[in-house]
């Protein structure tokens, strides 16, 4: 959905644009000709076009980074190798085919991701829920080393100019088609040479799996 509503919204503003441009051309052609009655009513089509160009704009620019949500899908592969005690070197390979190589300090790791649901009229409309990965950190099982110990995390949301999730939080009256807007989170103990899987469910629930038997097995010992 989001790979298809952006280059819609882009097409419109441009479109949007070009409208504008052109009654501001025509606004001024009737300013010089001294019809101002025409002229006016010229320029308030150019600021409807120009707020057209400019929520389609921005609307198409919230969407990066999002992606449909319809089944359970997976989001992310994890593989941990042991540094020192409590210190882990993380690969974490995306579901689009692009890869992180991160290091966490702690006893497990856990995925942070944001989650957008849409008013069943839009749903009726073909709108289908979106996710976006945000963070990984380490966590501490002990409560007390991690309220005095700085967690590591590390950023997965990338830089964007605008974003659909923050829109919603600042201005919730200008998205009314945005149902819920929320967080999940799902984490697993680290261990050395385990392998996890991650996916995100359709109700917008990110779940944490170990990947073979021998991550399993590795985790079981470990009380899981």
């Amino acid at each position: 959905m989001p790979e298809i509503l952006s280059p819609v919204a882009y097409i419109i503003a441009v479109i949007a644009l070009l409208f504008a441009i052109a009654h501001g051309l025509a606004c001024r052609r009737h300013w010089r000709a001294r019809r101002r009655f025409a002229s006016l009513h010229r320029g308030v089509w150019m600021l409807v076009f120009l707020l057209l160009a400019a929520l389609g704009g921005l609307f198409g620019t919230s969407l990066l980074g999002y992606r449909r949500l319809t089944t359970e899908v997976p989001v992310a592969t994890l593989s941990a190798r042991q540094l020192g005690p409590q210190q882990f070197a993380l690969r974490v390979d995306f579901a689009d085919g692009s890869h992180r190589s991160i290091e966490l300090r702690g006893d497990e790791w856990q995925l942070d991701a944001r989650v957008i649901k849409w008013t069943p009229r839009a749903v009726t409309l073909g709108a289908q829920p979106l996710y976006r990965l945000d963070r990984i950190s380490g966590r501490y099982r002990d409560a007390a080393q991690a309220q005095s110990t700085t967690p590591s995390v590390v950023d997965l949301s990338g830089d964007s100019v605008l974003d659909l999730w923050r829109l919603k939080q600042r201005f919730p009256h200008w998205l009314p088609w945005i149902d819920a807007d929320y967080g999940s989170a799902a984490y697993l103990p680290l261990a050395d040479g385990a392998n996890y899987h991650a996916t995100l469910s359709p109700l917008g629930g990110l779940i944490a799996r170990p990947a073979d038997q021998a991550t399993a097995d590795k985790l079981k010992a470990l009380g899981w």
